[in-house]
């Protein structure tokens, strides 16, 4: 498949490209011990969770082969990986020639020159309203449009089970569900435990809300204030944080993310998941 191929994006690249929870990459260069890349080699990709053997060495970046097949590359980052439980920063051989790291998208995915959007699959990505649709937009847009892969608004999940009926899934048809405070007990777990269909993914964040996904450090902050039950959540935020109204804080939120790195490892794995499983159908 040619490196140009539209398909080859994600296969040639992980959403999590490095440590999501990372300190400046000059301070974990002198925390972690830096190991020789060899072809062989069993490693975890610490960020995503992601196991295999490596069986590449290109450019800034290391292909790894998951006992599936499945391969993904991801960045050679301080603290990336670890090997046999142990956190290493993995370095190009000595003999390797040097070559210019590629460019990367606001989610970190090695970025496709010039690759056009692929036709819309039949799978969606399904979030909760439009501020979720709007950071996933910003942070993955670039990859959902090389993956041709739709998010849609429910605008509220209280009627899932009956959308999702609605929507049938199948294995050419994957959907995947984003869902904010997806804790145990909740109503929304109970609404995500109704849905039960091998080609419907539901994860999601403990977060009351997607603004918490972002991390407060972004905005200057640090803690995502308590607010007490009985205040609408967004309002209470905007007060104890003087932020105006719910729309204009929003729009500081927004604008404050420039790249996963501003999100919490809740989000960027779960939105990471969900893209992984709707295009898992090729």
């Amino acid at each position: 498949m040619s490196p140009r191929d539209p398909r080859a994006a994600r296969r040639s690249s992980g959403i999590l490209s490095g440590p999501i929870d990372a300190p400046p990459a000059d301070r974990l260069a002198a925390v972690f011990p830096q190991v020789p890349a060899a072809v062989g080699m069993d490693l975890v990709h610490r960020a995503s969770g992601f196991s295999g053997t490596l069986v590449r060495i290109e450019g800034g970046g290391v292909e790894l082969r998951g006992r599936t097949g499945q391969e993904r590359v991801f960045r050679l980052t301080p603290g990336a990986f670890s090997v046999d439980g142990r956190a290493v920063t993995l370095v190009r051989g000595a003999s390797a020639a040097p070559t210019r790291s590629p460019s990367v998208t606001a989610s970190g995915s090695v970025a496709v020159a010039g690759a056009p959007a692929r036709v819309a699959r039949a799978g969606r990505l399904w979030v909760e309203g439009v501020h979720d649709a709007e950071l996933v937009e910003k942070v993955w847009g670039d990859d959902l449009r090389i993956e041709g892969v739709v998010v849609e608004r429910l605008d509220g999940i209280d009627h899932l089970a009956r959308a999702v009926a609605d929507f049938r899934p199948g294995p050419a048809r994957r959907l995947g569900v984003l869902v904010d405070h997806l804790v145990a007990g909740s109503k929304e777990a109970r609404l995500a435990e109704s849905v039960r269909h091998p080609d419907v993914l539901v994860t999601g964040t403990p977060f009351v809300d997607v603004w918490q996904a972002v991390r407060p450090s972004v905005l200057g902050i640090g803690a995502w204030p308590h607010i007490p039950k009985g205040t609408e959540w967004k309002v209470g935020i905007c007060a104890e944080l003087g932020l105006g109204d719910p729309p204009a804080a929003w729009r500081r939120i927004l604008a404050s993310v420039s790249s996963y790195a501003d999100l919490e490892p809740a989000l960027v794995g779960s939105v990471e998941r969900l893209i992984d499983f709707v295009t898992s159908t090729d």
